[in-house]
């Protein structure tokens, strides 16, 4: 259930840093003012909101101007209410897509649009054992997902990257049987569904849940697999696209909300 004293944010934040947490991995920090940070750390970490990336960053961002921005999906990875810090994780493949041109290029000073629903709903049910599955821009709710995992849960974790390099530690007090794929060309395919048809997964007895968050293709192949060849159920399940490949988010968006919705 949400908190009735969030409300909704909408700012242009500041970047105060930036990280590579790995070659293809980087984090950038902003800053924005205390009371927004006081109402985003009410809101579960790892929830889909929006930023609002600006076409020339020369000039000033003005939200009310949705000609001066493109809008893209992204997940906050914690808030530092003291320090009035917020931080968000980025993919870094290149400059053809918006955030990750805008992130790689990303210097102290410059502006970013960050809109947030209310929401401080948990990412998943109790459950015993936890499928989690994704690639790299599943990184942040997944990391979100495993940090608040009860030790006594128990979870299996696939997660394709770009390669050895890009492994991260992702801090958790759970039984976690960690995988991570390597893959250098995302846009050509990915592993993950055949690696998941090749795992012993919990049976009905258990409370079980799967989270896949992954590319189009990927997600469509687990999410059948686990409801029709394994007669998973719809509650046992979320499964979302983040992107669709050869096409851009905003281009991917109605293939991807009609395909979840399908299973709905």
């Amino acid at each position: 259930m949400n908190d009735p004293t969030q409300q909704p944010v909408r700012e242009v934040m500041t970047v105060t840093a930036k990280q590579m947490v790995t070659p293809h991995y980087l984090r950038i920090y902003l800053t924005g003012q205390r009371d927004t940070m006081a109402n985003i750390a009410t809101m579960t970490v790892g929830v889909n909101n929006k930023i609002a990336i600006p076409i020339d960053k020369r000039k000033p961002l003005n939200l009310n101007d949705p000609s001066s921005f493109v809008i893209r999906t992204y997940t906050h990875r914690g808030v530092d209410v003291e320090n009035q810090q917020l931080w968000i994780d980025f993919v870094a493949h290149g400059d053809d897509a918006p955030a990750s041109g805008w992130a790689t290029h990303a210097q102290v000073g410059d502006e970013l649009g960050v809109m947030m629903r209310p929401k401080s709903s948990a990412l998943y049910p109790k459950a015993d054992h936890l499928l989690l599955v994704g690639d790299a821009t599943a990184i942040p709710v997944l990391g979100a997902i495993l940090e608040s995992l009860p030790s006594t849960a128990k979870a299996q974790c696939i997660i394709e990257v770009h390669g050895k390099e890009d492994e991260q530690h992702l801090s958790t007090q759970a039984d976690v049987n960690m995988t991570w794929l390597h893959n250098p060309h995302p846009m050509q395919g990915s592993q993950l569904a055949t690696v998941i048809k090749s795992l012993t997964l919990p049976n009905a007895d258990q409370r079980r849940f799967a989270y896949i968050a992954s590319e189009f293709s990927s997600v469509k192949a687990i999410r059948h697999y686990l409801r029709a060849e394994l007669n998973w159920s719809k509650n046992e399940i979320y499964a979302f696209s983040y992107w669709k490949s050869g096409a851009a988010e905003d281009q991917s968006a109605s293939d991807r909300r009609a395909e979840k919705d399908a299973d709905e």
